[in-house]
C-alpha cells in the first residue's frame, strides 16, 4: 500500500512537471494556424493588457514630477478652505493641477490605446517575430526558438526565446484553472 501511494505521488509530480510543456505545444500549434483566433484558448489577453498598462503607468509616473497629483488635489482643497495654501503662489498651484490633470489623462489615453493595440493579432505577431529572431529561421517553429523554459513558482512558468544577453523575449505562462495560459510577454 505504501509503495502504491509513493508511486502515485511520484506520478502526480511528474505529470505536474510536464503539464506546462503541453501548454507550450498548444501555443506552437496555435501559432502554426493562420488565424490569430486559434491563440484565444491559450492566451489571457486581459492579463497581458494589464501587465503592459502597469509598465506604461510606471513609465509615465517616472517622467512626471513626484507627488504632483497629491499636491494638485490638496492645493485646491486648501485654497477653498482657506488653509495653508493661501500663502503659496496661486500660479504654482495651478501648474500643479495642470500636471496632475495631464498625468491622469495620459494614463487614461494610454490604457485605451493599449486595449486597442494589444490584441490576439499583436500577440501572434509578437510571438512569431520573437521566434524568428531567436531561431534565425523564417518558420513559425515556436518550440525551436525556446532557449529556456521552467517553473518560476508552482503556478507560473517562464519561457525564454533567445539566448540570455541577446535581447531575449520572455513569455510568462500562468496556471488559470486547469490550463496554462500566456499572461505576459516582455523583452
Amino acid at each position: 500500500m505504501a509503495r502504491f501511494l509513493g508511486l502515485s505521488i511520484l506520478l502526480a509530480i511528474v505529470l505536474y512537471g510536464i503539464w506546462p510543456y503541453y501548454g507550450i505545444l498548444r501555443i506552437n500549434n496555435a501559432l502554426e494556424a493562420s488565424d490569430a483566433q486559434a491563440l484565444a484558448p491559450v492566451v489571457d489577453l486581459a492579463a497581458i493588457q494589464a501587465h503592459y498598462k502597469a509598465r506604461v503607468g510606471s513609465s509615465v509616473d517616472s517622467l512626471l514630477p513626484q507627488g504632483q497629483m497629491d499636491q494638485a488635489e490638496s492645493g485646491s482643497a486648501n485654497r477653498t478652505s482657506g488653509g495653508q495654501a493661501s500663502s503659496q503662489n496661486p500660479l504654482q498651484l495651478d501648474a500643479d493641477k495642470v500636471i496632475g490633470w495631464l498625468a491622469s489623462n495620459i494614463k487614461q489615453l494610454g490604457d485605451a490605446a493599449l486595449d486597442q493595440a494589444i490584441s490576439l493579432d499583436w500577440v501572434r505577431s509578437t510571438l512569431l517575430a520573437a521566434s524568428r529572431q531567436a531561431s534565425g529561421q523564417t518558420s513559425t517553429n515556436f518550440i525551436g526558438a525556446i532557449d529556456f523554459a521552467f517553473f518560476e513558482s508552482w503556478d507560473r512558468f517562464v519561457i525564454r526565446l533567445g539566448k540570455l544577453g541577446a535581447d531575449p523575449t520572455f513569455v510568462i505562462l500562468t496556471l488559470e484553472g486547469a490550463e496554462w495560459r500566456v499572461t505576459d510577454i516582455t523583452s
